[in-house]
């Protein structure tokens, strides 16, 4: 694991997410790269230098985040770049040529991040990048150090593929992960389908020496369902798929991502499925 993205337009809701972030490369031993892309539009209620200036009121924040959280990374670098251009896609880019491991991106901040999530937008940036994405709401404030893991699993061939990112998550905090066979139809063909898929992860999460539990629920709202479960399983991260074969049995579309993303009071972690056949787990 090398480098940690994160969008940062220095409102609360990045900086909490950088927060997160923080946490996250500590215990990786990853260096964190923030990222603010320069549009047309400046945000009055975020800066407060004139527009000729707000490069220079910029660059003095970002020295100021690294001077109060450099201490907390102990065995990494915390960096930042400036860079002109459409936020999703200058992030996309900018992790792709870091060979970024992760991006982590505030939701709803006080910059256009609430514009730029809204609607058909929900999903520009974790479909626009092979690499994992956690994205935060604002007023999130929950325990960082992760603890417990929601990994729903679904009757798709690409829901196991969550497995292996989510489980170095969860060594790396010595987190408990909750295996959630979700069933969205009474058939038991593909209920079985639910439990084979589920059982792979659990051989896989074996073989890692990963803690995990596991349960199964029948659901007719996917995110109410999942949101719930974490709510009362005291979860503090949501692991999901971001699009999949449009396949009758898939039920992680994109408006599923896009309200996890949006309404969820837990981080979601948004992993996007390799076309492979191949799923390389224990069987």
């Amino acid at each position: 694991m090398k480098k940690i993205i994160v969008a940062v337009d220095f409102s609360d809701c990045s900086i909490n997410a950088l927060e997160h972030a923080i946490s996250l490369a500590d215990k990786a031993k990853s260096d964190i790269c923030m990222i603010w892309i320069k549009e047309n539009k400046i945000n009055e209620d975020v800066f407060t230098s004139e527009p000729e200036n707000i490069l220079q009121e910029a660059e003095r924040r970002f020295n100021e985040l690294i001077k109060k959280y450099q201490p907390a990374l102990k065995n990494s670098k915390l960096t930042y770049k400036i860079i002109e251009g459409k936020v999703y896609r200058e992030i996309v880019i900018e992790a792709k040529s870091s060979n970024a491991f992760l991006i982590v991106a505030g939701t709803h901040g006080a910059s256009g991040f609430e514009e730029f999530w809204a609607g058909s937008n929900a999903n520009k940036l974790v479909s626009s990048t092979e690499i994992p994405v956690i994205t935060i709401r604002g007023g999130i404030n929950i325990e960082r150090d992760l603890t417990k893991i929601l990994l729903p699993i679904d009757s798709s061939n690409e829901t196991r593929q969550k497995a292996s990112f989510t489980g170095k998550l969860a060594k790396l905090f010595n987190a408990k992960i909750c295996i959630l066979a979700v069933y969205t139809t009474k058939v038991n063909t593909v209920q079985e389908r639910v439990n084979s898929y589920a059982d792979q992860v659990a051989k896989f999460f074996d073989k890692e020496n990963i803690k995990y539990d596991r349960d199964s629920v029948y659901s007719t709202n996917l995110v109410d369902t999942c949101i719930e479960y974490a709510k009362k399983n005291d979860a503090n991260l949501i692991s999901i798929m971001t699009e999949q074969e449009k396949t009758a049995s898939n039920i992680w579309l994109g408006p599923y991502a896009s309200r996890f993303v949006n309404h969820s009071p837990f981080p979601i972690l948004s992993i996007h499925p390799k076309r492979s056949s191949t799923i390389s787990l224990a069987r």
